[in-house]
Formats: C-alpha cells, structure tokens, sequence
C-alpha cells in the first residue's frame, strides 16, 4: 500500500518510544503504519478520541495496569506523534 501521510516523533516522543516494552514498542510501529497509509483519524483504535483542548488524537495501546497511549496531531498536513507511554504520565 502506498503511504499517505508522513508520521514524525518529536525528540520527546521519539526518546520514550525507545524505551517503551518491545510489545508496545510494536504496537506503536503498527499505528504509524495505519496512520501513514489510513490517515490520523483511528476510529479502528482502542479508546481513539479527538482532544477537543489541543485538537489532537490519542489511543490506547495496551489495557490494564500500565494502560499505555499515544497522543499524536497534525501539523502542516504532516502527523506528529507527541506522547507514546504510560496513560498517567500522558500530557493531557
């Protein structure tokens, strides 16, 4: 399939991707890929919502205890994943 959009990781997000699980890490790599050929809006994700306050999107990863999200938006027709970790470390 042919990408879409371009997914980019803040310097932030790109630190706590690396030191995320390997399962959630692949996780992660599983959502860029949908959001580069699908586009951000992820209905098909667990708990995908729009943050009204800062216009972005945000999805569970992995249920339970840690709960882990993703928080990404679009900036210049270009998507920014901003946040990827645990729910209660998440910046909204």
């Amino acid at each position: 399939m042919d990408v879409k959009w371009e997914v980019f990781f803040t310097r932030k997000a790109d630190k706590q991707l690396n030191i995320l699980p390997n399962r959630i890490y692949d996780i992660v790599l599983t959502l860029v890929r949908d959001i580069e050929i699908y586009g951000p809006v992820r209905v098909d994700w667990p708990n995908f919502g729009v943050l009204r306050r800062t216009g972005g999107y945000h999805c569970h990863l992995k249920k339970g205890r840690p709960t882990y999200v993703a928080f990404w938006v679009v900036i210049d027709g270009n998507v920014e994943v901003i946040y990827v970790g645990t729910h209660e470390k998440a910046p909204y």
